[in-house]
């Protein structure tokens, strides 16, 4: 019979067992990975701020850019394309994007699959951040989703003032199966054809600016000018409605860019401060420019410096020091000045808004400029195993595919809307204004 001290004895050995390191790792292991609560809530944080980007930060600087008779217009297209990019996502962008089925061979490059309808997806599920930390995926899923639907929205820069409401709506999810999802996935996921190339694009250079800017750019050509531009002067209606939605998109740009460390750590960190310093540097050079070419100072060039900055840093946030940013919204700056203040007259398209003079100039500065920011000789975070000639070229690879596949993908969904259905307004809407023409409604009495 056992005594009671060899089960005490037994059990006291059997304890220690199970607390040596070499027994306990593999249950460690077993266990699942679970969410650290700061990190989840901090990318809610950066959700609701993305959101912020677009309702109301777009629509009242793209709004305020208009003339008056468009403004609701103008507005109503981007809340109506960003929800039906939100309701696509969730369908099957997701999957193609970051899908947990994971393609062999040529087809894994460009798209992933499986998780349609978010299929195997619960409150208990996690995706990988850059540690060896966790979000709950149904935040990263959301985090994502905001980018989509603000892509989408900038393009409209571009169309404003001439585009059919219901074109819109039928060009939105085209585009973003046949554009924005492959380039979400090659860009940022693994797998995915500039990620394993080595490509850096920490919050969206290529995936939303370079994306959008040239989408913008080839609707426009294929929309035509607007009536009467550029003999006529078509001054946005309300400047102060710019100014209030250019804060709202400095301020919603940080959980942009921060949000993108995918954790509340040190990364975020100088994500934050690199978006703050760009993007002061941004506005104050674009103002200079305007005193140098002889011109007052301008609120109007105050808000596109800040926009041209932040475009600018968005994939160098992540991947570059303070004062690589700082040169990083000169550049951008003087650069999307030229576009907007030259180049545009020089070739007569009509980017009614400027989305591919600020959005595509600058995310194309800014992409290619990462690689030399991202160098430890300007104070970037890269440890000097890729030289800055070598990342040069990656970079220029990722932006020229960038560019192509935009370029090609919104020809064929532009084409398929005008051929169906028509891409612009007739003559008489255009005249009386798109608010009373296509949605019954005046911005003011």
């Amino acid at each position: 019979m056992t005594s009671p001290f060899t089960k005490l004895a037994a059990a006291a050995v059997g304890a220690a067992l199970l607390a040596s390191p070499a027994l306990a790792a593999p249950a460690a292991e077993a266990a699942a990975a679970v969410p650290n609560p700061g990190n989840n809530a901090w990318m809610m944080t950066a959700t609701i701020l993305v959101l912020l980007m677009i309702l109301p930060g777009l629509a009242l600087f793209y709004g305020g850019l208009t003339r008056s008779k468009n403004m609701l217009s103008t507005m109503t297209q981007i809340g109506a394309t960003a929800a039906l990019a939100m309701l696509i996502w969730v369908m099957w962008g997701y999957s193609l994007a970051f899908g947990d089925t994971t393609y062999e061979g040529t087809l894994g490059l460009f798209v992933s699959g499986g998780s349609y309808f978010l299929a195997g997806t619960d409150a208990s599920s996690t995706a990988a951040t850059f540690t060896d930390e966790v979000i709950s995926k149904y935040v990263f899923i959301s985090f994502q989703m905001t980018f989509a639907a603000i892509t989408a929205a900038l393009i409209l820069g571009a169309t404003a003032e001439r585009m059919k409401f219901n074109a819109t709506m039928m060009f939105v999810p085209i585009w973003l199966t046949i554009v924005y999802f492959p380039i979400a996935h090659m860009v940022w996921a693994g797998g995915g054809l500039l990620f394993e190339d080595g490509a850096l694009d920490f919050a969206g250079g290529t995936v939303v600016h370079i994306n959008a800017g040239i989408s913008g750019l080839v609707l426009a050509y294929l929309l035509g000018k607007r009536r009467g531009w550029p003999q006529e002067p078509m001054m946005p209606h309300s400047l102060t409605m710019t100014m209030v939605g250019t804060g709202l998109l400095w301020v919603g740009w940080f959980g942009f860019n921060a949000g993108s460390a995918l954790e509340a750590d040190g990364s975020a960190g100088l994500a934050m401060i690199n978006t703050f310093v760009a993007t002061a540097a941004g506005a104050l050079t674009w103002m200079v420019i305007e005193r140098m070419a002889g011109h007052k100072g301008s609120a109007l060039g105050f808000c596109s410096g800040v926009i041209a900055g932040l475009v600018a840093v968005t994939p160098a946030a992540g991947n570059s020091g303070p004062f690589g940013a700082i040169l990083l919204g000169i550049l951008s700056s003087a650069v999307c000045y030229v576009f907007v203040a030259k180049v545009k007259m020089k070739f007569g398209y009509d980017d009614s808004l400027d989305a591919f003079g600020i959005h595509g100039v600058g995310g194309i500065v800014g992409a290619i400029g990462t690689a030399i920011v991202y160098q430890p000789f300007l104070g970037g975070p890269g440890d000097g195993s890729t030289g800055v000639f070598e990342q040069l070229g990656i970079q220029t690879f990722g932006v020229v595919v960038t560019i192509a596949w935009a370029a090609i993908g919104t020809l064929i969904a532009a084409y398929i809307v005008k051929l169906t259905i028509g891409l612009r307004v007739d003559e008489d809407t255009e005249v009386d204004g798109l608010d009373i023409a296509e949605h019954g409604e005046r911005a003011y009495n």
